[in-house]
């Protein structure tokens, strides 16, 4: 065996925030006091497998931070304004999506919906040319790094081994229904009241400060201000049962409590075909209220759309005035098969002008397969029987719970036709560095037992602007999700994950 794959088998760590385990008497009372704090605090979400809309549990966290390197925290966060760059360029390319989507929209029937409904506003004239769009870029530490350098800083092929300083690399860019806006900042907030319990409140300091609540709600509220009718209001797409509801009503609860002259409703897609229609200058009139933003926190998977009917209110609604997050171009511009394109090398040369911005972005991404209908996607398809357990297979979806893994893959893709194929990606399956903690979750055992786990930072971005001019841009806090280091999903929401938050080491 050679000496780089008995490196790559041994797994890298990160050394936890503090000592663990704890003692186990400490660790019942603080476990019970920060399940306590979560609940009153709002760090909670509706029962799944008991569900009620008069209780909540607490979300599932960590009870302490994970550590993450500061120096890629800040690499993350100084990206994301490019990112969301990028994304607003990718998104006003009709030429490229309609290019990229081509084959996927012949076997994926979601995502060919929502083709046809941005080719009919095309056709039509876009009711609003400005878009609104809350981003989060979800990336994992990946543990063999390949950006070791010689001397001459050229990459130097006997260097590429795995090493114990972590690089980044992109896992997915959402740009629709961006949760964890409260739930982020949230995590930071227990674990800080733990941190302070344990005596530990000097390590406070390494926990970088979190204001995405606020970043997103005034991304909202810019939106709002740009619509310019003060009578109009902001209306949240919710499904018809929300589980994750603390994360989405603190939203509209700030917007209410910092902005209280602007008005919040809540719709699902059914309600918006039952009640909603156009006005003579396409304002899109909910009742007797004329809408200015639409936060689209449903409308992302199949099951959101029941019938015709709500596809019709999808439509009625990217025909308005109103300013959509996402507009339906921006929808497309974060399915996988989008982002499988955007990782080829000189993809990005026709989004972004700048050559240094080019070689840090194209350094994120890993490695994204084409499976389509073509020689290439039949070489990455042996490719992926060949090997499977270096991969991970993705559909065209979001909301976590879609993904195929490892030596799963062969099964389900030997049971695909070439042309249903190319309705999924195939990515690189990133190896992150394993940490321990103790994982908080509702009925669990106490006290909960040390386990050893891995975890996913997301970095919200806004950004505001038509085909012609971005109006704003900025990043808007962060979020971390954390998973048992041998599950492959890890959605909070899907109740896979817990919240977490960073804690920077040098």
């Amino acid at each position: 065996m050679s000496q780089v794959t008995m490196a790559a088998e041994k797994p890298t760590t990160l050394e936890e925030c503090l000592a663990l385990p704890l003692n186990e008497s400490e660790l019942i009372e603080v476990t019970e006091k920060a399940k306590d704090w979560a609940i009153m605090h709002g760090a909670a979400m509706r029962s799944k497998t008991n569900f009620s809309p008069d209780s909540l549990n607490f979300a599932p966290f960590l009870l302490t931070p994970s550590s993450f390197p500061r120096k890629e925290f800040e690499k993350a966060v100084n990206l994301q304004t490019i990112i969301n760059r990028l994304m607003h360029n990718v998104a006003h390319d009709e030429e490229f999506l309609t290019t990229t989507l081509a084959e996927t929209i012949k076997v994926d029937e979601f995502t060919a919906n929502l083709f046809n409904i941005y080719k009919k506003v095309l056709a039509s004239g876009f009711g609003q040319r400005i878009s609104l769009g809350i981003l989060r870029s979800d990336l994992m530490l990946e543990t063999r790094c390949k950006d070791l350098l010689d001397e001459n800083g050229s990459k130097n092929e006997e260097n590429e081994k795995p090493c114990a300083y972590c690089c980044w690399k992109q896992v997915e860019i959402n740009t629709i229904a961006s949760g964890f806006g409260h739930l982020g900042p949230a995590s930071k907030a227990i674990q800080s009241f733990v941190l302070s319990e344990l005596e530990h409140a000097d390590k406070l300091k390494n926990m970088p400060d979190n204001q995405a609540l606020a970043g997103i709600c005034g991304g909202m509220v810019r939106a709002w201000e740009i619509y310019n009718n003060p009578k109009a209001v902001i209306m949240f797409i919710v499904e018809d049962v929300t589980y994750n509801i603390c994360d989405q009503r603190f939203h509209e609860f700030y917007i209410r409590e910092k902005y209280p002259h602007i008005k919040v409703i809540r719709k699902t897609l059914t309600e918006v075909h039952d009640t909603g229609k156009l006005g003579l200058g396409k304002e899109l009139i909910i009742g007797d209220l004329e809408v200015a933003v639409i936060y689209f926190r449903a409308g992302y998977e199949p099951d959101h759309y029941h019938s015709h009917n709500e596809w019709d209110a999808r439509y009625l609604m990217e025909s308005s005035t109103a300013i959509k997050c996402p507009s339906i171009h921006y929808h497309l511009a974060g399915t996988k098969k989008v982002q499988q394109a955007l990782a080829q090398p000189e993809m990005l040369e026709r989004f972004i002008s700048d050559p240094d911005e080019i070689k840090m972005i194209g350094k994120i991404f890993t490695g994204l397969y084409s499976l389509d209908d073509n020689d290439a996607g039949h070489k990455n398809y042996e490719m992926a029987l060949k090997e499977p357990e270096r991969f991970v297979l993705k559909p065209q979806r979001e909301g976590g719970g879609n993904n195929v893994y490892g030596l799963d893959i062969p099964d389900v893709l030997k049971k695909m036709s070439r042309v249903e194929r190319s309705a999924w990606i195939l990515m690189d399956l990133i190896k992150p560095p394993i940490s321990k903690g103790y994982m908080i979750r509702p009925g669990g055992s106490m006290p909960p037992p040390l386990v050893e786990v891995v975890s996913e930072l997301g970095i919200f971005g806004v950004v505001i602007g038509d085909v012609d001019n971005i109006i704003c841009n900025y990043q808007a806090g962060h979020m971390l999700r954390t998973k048992v280091a041998t599950a492959n999903e890890g959605g909070v929401a899907a109740g896979l994950g817990a919240l977490d938050s960073p804690y920077l080491v040098d």
